[in-house]
């Protein structure tokens, strides 16, 4: 697998859309909007024992952050943002202050992208997992969508943790790798993504660099 230079940033999901190739053909892409994303603090090695950038994304009303926060901010000379999040980025020596933009990324360039799913809330086992269900002969006629067998009466006389069964279904952090941009629009901070990334509208994502060649 080839390796690249680490850099993130972050974003929130605008929808979903497509473009077209000269040849015609329809791509259907996801557009973000990635940045700027000011830097609020530097990790370093020798204080925090890794490196790494605190990064802010969005707007908060200065009313709405609470005193450490609201000094924190002011420290580093930079308005409020909504989203306060760690990331790796190897793109040089940043300072404080320093803006991570959309520009940092290129058309063509692979990325993974990280978000959290759309809850859909309480779901049986077939759908949550996949599950093909049961005979629909041999007097089965009541356990087409059923998960069949759980365990074993005798031995153990219980059901092992992390047994596949029906529950609540996403909104849990997932990461789409290894997706091609398709174009940046510089000027609106815009990144479309081929494909479908996690999560609804306007939803905080993570884009990185893939290290997948």
């Amino acid at each position: 697998m080839g390796q690249t230079t680490a850099k993130e940033i972050l974003g929130q999901k605008i929808g979903m859309s497509r473009v077209f190739t000269e040849a015609g053909e329809a791509v259907p892409v996801t557009v973000i909007e990635a940045g700027p994303c000011p830097v609020i603090a530097v990790k370093t090695i020798a204080r925090h024992g890794y490196d790494g950038y605190q990064v802010g994304f969005g707007v908060r009303h200065k009313n709405r952050v609470t005193k450490p926060l609201a000094g924190q901010f002011a420290g580093a000379k930079v308005e409020p943002t909504q989203y306060l999040r760690e990331i790796r980025c190897d793109i040089g020596e940043l300072k404080i202050g320093s803006v991570l933009k959309v520009g940092m990324f290129k058309v063509g360039e692979r990325i993974d992208v990280t978000g959290v799913s759309r809850g859909l809330g309480f779901a049986g086992s077939m759908k949550r997992h996949h599950f093909s269900g049961g005979q629909k002969t041999h007097g089965q006629s009541d356990r087409m969508r059923a998960p069949g067998s759980i365990g074993q009466s005798s031995y153990p006389s219980r059901v092992f943790k992390g047994m596949r069964m029906a529950g609540r279904m996403g909104n849990r952090k997932v990461t789409t790798l290894n997706l091609e941009i398709v174009d940046i629009i510089e000027n609106e901070n815009l990144m479309l993504v081929k494909g479908a990334v996690p999560g609804f509208r306007g939803k905080l994502v993570k884009i990185r660099s893939t290290n997948r060649g």
